[in-house]
């Protein structure tokens, strides 16, 4: 099928960051949020992005211009009734997401591929609150979505070739490495990542080196862009907690538990980068 028109739900860091990667590829972009101004700050960082690439010699001004005319703003779900895809990027939590879906399954025309950009969520139940549980699918984009090439195309159980196919085309035209995957817990790079990092929390909280030296050991030992902890701020302590839990509940496996200063971490609002304390301080 041909996708020329695409709604992204969700405004925050990953659904402004799809939202750019589908406009500066052509599509047509709605990008919905719950109230006008997340999404006119979304747009307004998008332009910003672009102006930075435009001085950088990284992209002509009337490709950024472009790009920006391609967005459309939306607070309404009947926005997404002529849409040919619709990516959800909204808060990790399985309530939210499944009512999302049941809402576009009646919104949108029946050929639209409905997808969520989920972490760590069943694809498969997620396609159960619809009733075009073929038609659905996990486009896992990575952060920051401009810059991180995988996307991780999770398929679930009831998914079919026609909408992976199609999915293949849009990750391709976005210049994206594309990795398939069965639905399961985590998929693939948070079931490893995610543990990675909920260890480095617990070498933490035993004092066995500091945040600092935790880091920097795996960036000088392992090769490391950037430290475990430091991730874990940038990824979002909140979400971190939020995948941890739904391996442990997927896996029944002792070995996916979170760490005990994850919790306390997030029950004291130190989520990282977005609130300026996590790990570290910013």
């Amino acid at each position: 099928m041909s996708i020329n028109k695409v709604m992204v739900i969700g405004s925050g860091q990953m659904g402004s960051g799809i939202a750019q990667v589908l406009a500066q590829a052509g599509y047509s972009v709605i990008l919905n949020d719950i109230k006008q101004e997340f999404v006119d700050g979304a747009v307004a960082k998008i332009s910003k992005q672009l102006d930075r690439s435009v001085e950088k010699g990284r992209l002509a001004a009337a490709d950024a211009e472009a790009t920006v005319a391609r967005i459309v703003t939306s607070v309404d779900y009947a926005d997404a009734k002529d849409v040919d895809l619709v990516i959800e990027a909204a808060t990790e939590r399985r309530d939210i997401k499944l009512n999302i879906f049941k809402q576009l399954d009646e919104i949108t025309p029946a050929h639209a591929i409905l997808a969520s950009n989920t972490s760590s969520l069943s694809i498969t139940e997620i396609a159960a609150a619809t009733n075009r549980p073929n038609q659905v699918v996990g486009l896992h984009f990575f952060n920051p979505v401009p810059v991180m090439k995988l996307i991780e195309i999770n398929i679930g159980l009831t998914t079919d070739e026609a909408t992976v196919a199609a999915m293949r085309e849009v990750g391709e035209s976005l210049n994206k490495t594309l990795v398939e995957v069965k639905d399961a817990p985590g998929f693939v790079v948070n079931r490893i990542l995610i543990p990675m990092i909920n260890e480095a929390i617990i070498v933490l909280n035993e004092g066995i080196s500091t945040a600092a030296e935790i880091d920097e050991a795996m960036k000088a030992g392992a090769n490391h862009p950037m430290g475990p902890l430091a991730l874990a701020d940038l990824i979002g302590l909140d979400t971190v907690l939020a995948i941890m839990n739904v391996l442990y509940e997927g896996y029944s496996d002792s070995k996916y538990r979170p760490a005990q200063l994850l919790k306390k971490k997030v029950e004291a609002g130190h989520l990282g980068r977005k609130t300026g304390q996590g790990f570290f301080e910013y």
